[in-house]
């Protein structure tokens, strides 16, 4: 099994890279893992929503260009399904009994994603109403497939 996330944005701060690197590392038990990112757009304060638009249109045509092809792509997306960490483990599981060998999961910048990056993805998932940080989702995302594979073992970790 092959993960690839493709995030907007490089993550800067130490303690981010630190925390995906030692989730990488986990997972490096159970699948092949890699971040791909994507330069994000700069945006002013003010912007218009037209001026947003035109940075999500910017970023989700990186994003595209950068999609594995034969991927199951999952978009991170405030209104998609929510789903408890069995369920995402069960989801994860049951792909991979359909014969899914890649999922790639696509994390937007700090406006999220454009609808031509929400139309190409196969899945929408939300991991909460609430708005993160698009550094810390990759995080929280990370941690969630370690959990969910060490749920697929049936090894401790998920209490």
């Amino acid at each position: 099994m092959k993960i690839t996330v493709v995030a907007v944005g490089k993550l800067k701060e130490k303690y981010w890279r630190a925390a995906i690197e030692e989730y990488a590392k986990r997972l490096g038990r159970y699948v092949s893992f890699e971040i791909i990112e994507v330069a994000d757009e700069q945006t002013s304060e003010n912007a218009s929503a037209k001026e947003e638009e035109n940075v999500k249109r910017i970023e989700g045509e990186r994003i595209l260009k950068r999609l594995p092809e034969n991927s199951l792509k999952t978009a991170l997306a405030i209104n998609g399904k929510k789903m408890d960490s069995v369920g995402f483990s069960s989801w994860i599981s049951d792909s991979m009994l359909r014969g899914c060998s890649h999922i790639s999961f696509i994390i937007g910048g700090s406006l999220g994603l454009s609808e031509e990056v929400l139309r190409a993805a196969d899945v929408k998932l939300s991991f909460s109403d609430m708005t993160f940080p698009h550094q810390l989702m990759r995080v929280i995302l990370a941690e969630q497939i370690y959990r969910a594979f060490r749920i697929m073992k049936n090894e401790p970790y998920h209490k």
